[in-house]
């Protein structure tokens, strides 16, 4: 299968993976062939990639960072927790969120036993969800994120149960901003900036309030946008200031951010996203941690078209753990003709690199 972005999809081609609704359920089967109404409605739900079907590329297939079943559980956990803290009157939130807490804390050791018996990289482009609400997702990728920074960083197993539960509630504040501000296509006026920016010290003071939670998790909410150099809210705090779970939730919130499709903006691919990290590295986000980031993630997406610094072009069918930015290439063209398909491992063949990729057919 190939990775094609849904602007440069020709009618008649086939999906390779369904497109599944937040519930699990099957929006769009694999098989099925696109006509321009199907294809028009996919750009209008903000769609930004697919997988279609390539006979030379058909036995290519990314693995999923969780099982289909745990994420499906996740966000329906998510979204009914989320829905019941924002419809809780205020005497009420601090015992729907120790409620919420003692279901999160057995989701969060769910996901972890999964990420730790799992030897791919983690990539999250490897499914299709449309979702009622971004928070949920969101909620859901920074966790899995989060999580596997702290893998790679080596926290312990207490640690990352406190990070995961941190970055499934960072962004918990935001269920009291009306959703016409959150999901608002144009540019926010400074008014409705300042009610986003608010969800920090709201989400602080939702969770500081749960005594069976460690305090550390409301600071969580509390820093994840803040950043090294002080330019950050809601207190502008800097450097060490910020704790290191602070940071990266940061790292984790800010990359899902930018891979994700937004009402405002496409989706980038992990390469990219990941060299806007890089940017911020030791003004915005902590070299350590932006730089164990790129070993834990997949940057160039099994499925996705490359051109390689010798000339030749193919698609990504394999990955590399420990070198994500060198995986196995399933060479398709040279110098601009076909040729017969053979792989071709950047692992072992070091003086070839990527030089583009592609999203085009």
């Amino acid at each position: 299968m190939r990775l094609i972005g849904t602007k440069y999809i020709n009618e008649g081609v086939k999906l390779a993976k369904p497109i599944l609704n937040d519930h699990g359920l099957v929006l769009i089967n694999s098989g099925i062939e696109l006509d321009s109404n199907r294809i028009k409605r996919l750009m209008e739900l903000d769609i930004s990639y697919l997988y279609i079907e390539d006979e030379r590329t058909n036995d290519i297939y990314p693995n999923p960072v969780i099982s289909e079943k745990l994420k499906k559980e996740a966000m329906q956990t998510i979204e009914k927790n989320f829905n019941e803290i924002k419809n809780a009157v205020t005497i009420q939130k601090p015992i729907v969120m120790e409620k919420a807490v003692s279901t999160f804390k057995t989701l969060i050791g769910n996901v972890l036993d999964e990420l730790q018996t799992n030897k791919e990289l983690f990539a999250l482009m490897s499914e299709v969800f449309l979702y009622d609400n971004y928070i949920f997702s969101h909620s859901l990728n920074v966790t899995i994120y989060s999580l596997a920074l702290g893998i790679e960083l080596k926290l312990s197993r207490k640690e990352l149960e406190i990070l995961g539960l941190g970055a499934i509630l960072h962004d918990v504040g935001k269920m009291d901003i009306p959703l016409d501000i959150l999901m608002k296509p144009g540019k926010l006026t400074q008014e409705e900036y300042e009610i986003i920016k608010w969800h920090a010290e709201t989400g602080f003071q939702m969770l500081r309030k749960v005594h069976t939670m460690p305090l550390l998790v409301a600071h969580c909410a509390y820093q994840h946008h803040e950043r090294l150099n002080g330019s950050g809210y809601p207190r502008g705090i800097t450097g060490d200031t910020i704790h290191l779970y602070g940071k990266i939730i940061a790292v984790a919130d800010v990359f899902d951010a930018i891979t994700s499709n937004r009402v405002y903006r496409q989706a980038m691919l992990p390469h990219e996203a990941l060299e806007i990290l890089y940017t911020g590295i030791n003004t915005l986000y902590d070299a350590k941690i932006v730089q164990a980031f790129k070993k834990s993630i997949v940057l160039y997406p099994t499925g996705l078209s490359v051109t390689l610094s010798n000339g030749e072009k193919g698609i990504v069918c394999r990955q590399n753990k420990g070198l994500n930015e060198r995986p196995i290439i399933r060479v398709l063209e040279k110098n601009g003709s076909k040729v017969v398909p053979y792989e071709l491992d950047l692992k072992v063949n070091l003086s070839i690199t990527i030089t583009g990729c592609e999203t085009v057919l």
